[in-house]
């Protein structure tokens, strides 16, 4: 079976194109296509509270060739998903409703705690040690979501209006900051020790840079010796020495410090980098759904 996943981030765009086999006890899930644009919504969203119409045009042509893909894919089954950067902007509606004429994509613009959700339904619990407490964490380009997760359940969720593109707009709100601190720390004084899952673009691209073995987790020293590296790099050396994409190499810093600052204040060594993200989950929910309509059918 095949699904298709759009992700409209306040950093870039994506189409994630993945196949369901349904051998043994558990579905697997492949990843076969990803086509990312970096449209960047957010810089509009976050500075002047509302989508120009260049990135409202862009949005509405990327969108179009995405649903070439898909209907080329043969996908059983798609949903396209926005995030902070539209539900923000006061012209989002109308953005949505542009896309829709020219795409025939219909969005659903979700909040931040629909988002955790979408990001937890990847159910990557299933494959750690159900006797740990883990904290997950999705750092992306205008929010950051976190779910504790223990004994194998998610027990509480929050999303925060915390992110990289809404850093290099100058829009991160302090107060905001220690909500998400005072967050964490309750967790931590509540349910003690806690290992860290870090997904999203950024996490995704310090575990590339770290070269560690495939599933191996990333300790706190090694995420803050990537993160001096990136510091003493210029924003041109980034993208030219270290080979990162110009929209992740400006706001990957920003985002590597979070990380850390939620390690800090979780008292967390060690992260596990699944490398999922929103796509992820949405592919989940779009499988899920096609499973029970069969169940319902049969």
């Amino acid at each position: 079976m095949k699904f298709a996943a759009i992700d409209i981030g306040s950093n870039a765009v994506r189409l994630l194109l993945a196949r369901v086999l349904e051998e043994g006890d558990e579905p697997l899930f492949k990843k076969e296509v990803l086509v990312r644009m970096p449209v960047r919504l957010g810089d509009d969203a976050f500075r002047e509270g509302r989508i120009s119409a260049d990135k409202a045009r862009r949005l509405a042509e990327t969108m179009l060739g995405f649903r070439h893909l898909i209907t080329a894919y043969q996908a059983l089954d798609f949903a396209a998903y926005a995030t902070s950067a539209l539900r923000e902007a006061r012209n989002g509606p109308a953005v949505v409703e542009r896309v829709r004429k020219v795409s025939g994509i219909t969005i659903d613009v979700i909040d931040g705690s629909r988002e955790a959700e979408v990001i937890y339904a990847n159910h990557i619990e299933h494959r750690l040690d159900p006797r740990r407490n883990y904290l997950y964490v999705d750092v992306g380009g205008g929010s950051t979501e976190v779910s504790l997760i223990s004994r194998g359940k998610m027990i509480s969720r929050e999303s925060f209006p915390v992110g990289g593109v809404r850093a290099l707009e100058g829009k991160i709100n302090p107060k905001v900051m220690e909500q998400l601190r005072a967050w964490v720390e309750a967790r931590r004084k509540e349910y003690g020790n806690m290992v860290a899952i870090g997904s999203g673009g950024n996490i995704n691209t310090i575990y590339k840079i770290s070269r560690v073995k495939q599933g191996k987790a990333l300790d706190i020293e090694h995420i803050r010796s990537i993160r001096n590296t990136l510091r003493k790099h210029s924003l041109e050396e980034r993208i030219v020495t270290l080979n990162l994409r110009p929209d992740r190499a400006d706001v990957v810093v920003f985002a590597a410090d979070l990380y850390l600052s939620v390690m800090k204040w979780g008292r967390i060594q060690e992260m596990v980098v699944p490398q999922v993200g929103l796509a992820d989950g949405i592919v989940h929910l779009l499988y899920n759904r096609h499973r029970r309509s069969r169940a319902r059918t049969a």
